[in-house]
C-alpha cells in the first residue's frame, strides 16, 4: 500500500502522523509524509517498508513563527490571514507535487492541509481526513469542540456541526483555484466535507482514546476513533540536556508548565510573573517551558525553578508530578497518558474542551482561561497539587491509555479502505 499524509501545523500537528508514517513503514507499506521542513527529525527510519519526507508548508509555518509574538490573541491571529494567502497556495502546490511523486493508493489529511480531499479526487483513490479530535462527525452526545464543554441538547449538539464547512466558506476561492490546476470542476463554498463525489461518505481518522472521550452511539461506521498515536521511544530518541537531568535529580518532582505554540508575545512577562509567584505561593518546584514565546524567557531567580524551551513531552511528563499546559491535543494526550494531574489554560480553538474533558474525567481542577491566569493560578495550582483523587484518576486513566495500540488500529483502518494487506499477512 503507498499511503500519502499531509499534515501542517505545530509538533503537536505533525507528530502523531510521523508515528502512524512509522506503523505503516512496519507493517511494510510505503509511505511520503508530506510536512514542514522543519519536522524533519520526527520522520522514523523503520521498515520493512519506506517513509519518504516531502517538504510542504515550511513558509507558512516560519510566517506564523514570526508573527506569534507580534500577537496579543486570537483576534489578532484572524487579523493575519491575508497575510498567509500566498504561502497557503504554496502548501497546496507542494502537496500536489508529493502526491504526484507518490503515486498514493490513499491519501490521508490533516484539514489544516485544504487541498488533501481535492488531490485524492485528482487521482481516483480514498481520501481519509483525519485530526486528533472530533471536528467533522455530527453526534447527539456533544457538540463540536469549539463550543467547549457546553451542550445545546441533542438537536443543537448535532447541529452545531454544521461549522465543519468553515474551511470552504473561507477558503472556498483558494480551494476551487486548486482545483481548476488538477483538472477538477468546481464545487460550493458550503460541500459538505464529509461526502465524497459519488455521495458516498468520507471515512475520518480520530486519533484520541476513547477512555477520555467516549465514542457516540451515533457515529457511522466511517468515523474511526483508534486511540492516540504515540511516537514509539526508538522513534523519537533524545539526549536531555545535562542541566535538566541535574535539576529533576535534585528534589522532589516539579510541576511543568507550558503553553507550547500559543506564544502571544503580549501579556508574556504577565504570564511567566503569575506563574513565578503561584510556585512560590505553594513552595513547589517547577519546570517552565517558554516555547514559541507565550512565557517571557530567561533565568527564574530561585533554585526551585528551571526556566527552558521545551522538551520532548513523551519523555519528561513522567518525571513530573503534575502539567499546567493549554489544552491541545497533542499535550492533553501526554500528560493523561503519563497519568499525570492536569490544568487546562486554555487560550483558543478545542483548548477549552479538552480542558472541561479533564475536569470532566476527574483528573484535574476545572480549566482556568488564560486571561485569568494572573488572579486565578495560584488558587487552581493549589487545587492541582492537594486533591489527592486527581493524582489517583490520573493514574488509572493513563493506564487504560496505556493499554491502547492506536497505531495499529489505524493501519488496520487503511488497510480495510484500500483491500491491501500488511506485509505479514
Amino acid at each position: 500500500m503507498r499511503v500519502l499524509i499531509m499534515s501542517f501545523g505545530t509538533r503537536g500537528d505533525i507528530q502523531p502522523y510521523a508515528a502512524l508514517a512509522g506503523a505503516l513503514a512496519r507493517a511494510g507499506h510505503e509511505v511520503t509524509l508530506a510536512v514542514p521542513e522543519g519536522f524533519a527529525d520526527l520522520v522514523p527510519h523503520t521498515g520493512p517498508g519506506t517513509i519518504t519526507h516531502r517538504p510542504a508548508g515550511s513558509t507558512l509555518l516560519r510566517l506564523l513563527r514570526d508573527l506569534m509574538p507580534e500577537l496579543g490573541g486570537p483576534l489578532d491571529a484572524l487579523r493575519t490571514l491575508g497575510i498567509m494567502t500566498s504561502a497557503m497556495r504554496e502548501l497546496n502546490a507542494e502537496c500536489w507535487a508529493a502526491a504526484q511523486a507518490a503515486r498514493p493508493d490513499v491519501v490521508v489529511c490533516h484539514p489544516k492541509c485544504l487541498a488533501g480531499p481535492h488531490i485524492a479526487e485528482a487521482l481516483g483513490v480514498p481520501g481519509v481526513l483525519s485530526l486528533p479530535l472530533p471536528y467533522f462527525t455530527p453526534t447527539c452526545a456533544h457538540p463540536m469542540p469549539f463550543f467547549g464543554g457546553a451542550s445545546f441538547g441533542a438537536w443543537g449538539n448535532r447541529a452545531s456541526y454544521g461549522l465543519r464547512r468553515m474551511a470552504g466558506a473561507m477558503y472556498g476561492g483558494m480551494i476551487n483555484d486548486f482545483r481548476c490546476e488538477v483538472g477538477l470542476g468546481r464545487i460550493g463554498r458550503l460541500a459538505d466535507p464529509l461526502r465524497n463525489p459519488d455521495g458516498s461518505p468520507v471515512h475520518v481518522l480520530y486519533p484520541y482514546s476513547r477512555h477520555v472521550l467516549p465514542v457516540p452511539e451515533d457515529y457511522p461506521t466511517s468515523a474511526h476513533v483508534t486511540g492516540y498515536w504515540f511516537l514509539d521511544d526508538g522513534d523519537d530518541v533524545w539526549e536531555p540536556p545535562a542541566h535538566l537531568v541535574d535539576f529533576l535529580a535534585a528534589g522532589e518532582p516539579p510541576v511543568y508548565v507550558g503553553f507550547g505554540s500559543m506564544g502571544f508575545g503580549k501579556g508574556a512577562n504577565e504570564r511567566r510573573d503569575a506563574i513565578l509567584a503561584a510556585l512560590r505561593v505553594h513552595g513547589l518546584r517547577g519546570i517552565v517551558a517558554t516555547g514559541w514565546g507565550g512565557i517571557t524567557p530567561g533565568q527564574a531567580g530561585t533554585g526551585d525553578v528551571l526556566v527552558l524551551e521545551g522538551a520532548p513531552h513523551q519523555w519528561l511528563f513522567p518525571r513530573v508530578a503534575a502539567v499546567i499546559h493549554h489544552g491541545g491535543a497533542g499535550s492533553t494526550a501526554a500528560g493523561l497518558r503519563a497519568g499525570r494531574p492536569t490544568l487546562v489554560v486554555p487560550f483558543l480553538g478545542d483548548q477549552p474542551f479538552w480542558g472541561a474533558r479533564v475536569h470532566a474525567l476527574g483528573v484535574g481542577p476545572a480549566p482556568l482561561p488564560a486571561r485569568r491566569l494572573g488572579t486565578g493560578l495560584a488558587g487552581r495550582l493549589g487545587d492541582l497539587v492537594h486533591t489527592g483523587s486527581y493524582a489517583s484518576r490520573a493514574a488509572g486513566v493513563g493506564a487504560a491509555i496505556r493499554t491502547e495500540n492506536g497505531l495499529a488500529a489505524g493501519v488496520r483502518v487503511l488497510e480495510q479502505i484500500t483491500g491491501v494487506a500488511a506485509l505479514d499477512e
